[in-house]
């Protein structure tokens, strides 16, 4: 793994920070909690990231549940692009990244989970979420 090849794939090494998602694990309900996380760090200086980043934890909640439109994956990309290039460090612009990630290389699953068939919603809200560890202790719940 190297930065050209990486380049070639549309993706990055970024700070080389990198997080491995078991296949077991639900994609859309891990970036869910990603986004939450970039929403809840943001010092909420610049707009593009304050706002954007809870447009991006929302709209991947309504997408985990199965509950959003196809037209809303469309209006998520168009979100993160909103953000990159917008902010006045560079926070922002990391925010949307991985959502554009996810939207590239798993459309697909988000759009299946977010069609009107009620079986694969059914199917899919099942999933639990990651845990965040430091919730499950005393003093934080």
């Amino acid at each position: 793994m190297d930065f050209d090849s990486l380049i070639e794939e549309k993706s990055g090494l970024g700070t080389a920070g990198i997080v491995v998602i078991n296949k077991d694990q639900d994609i859309i309900k891990c970036m869910a909690r990603i986004a939450k996380f970039y929403k809840h760090e943001s010092c909420g200086q610049c707009t593009p990231c304050r706002e954007g980043t809870g447009w991006m934890w929302r709209m991947l909640e309504r997408m985990a549940k199965g509950n959003a439109s196809i037209k809303e994956i469309d209006l998520l990309s168009e979100v993160t692009k909103q953000i990159e290039g917008y902010t006045i460090c560079a926070f922002g612009e990391g925010s949307s990244w991985p959502v554009q990630g996810l939207l590239r290389h798993f459309r697909k699953e988000i759009e299946k989970r977010n069609s009107s068939d009620p079986l694969i919603i059914k199917q899919n809200k099942n999933i639990p979420y990651l845990i965040d560890q430091h919730l499950l202790e005393e003093d934080n719940a």
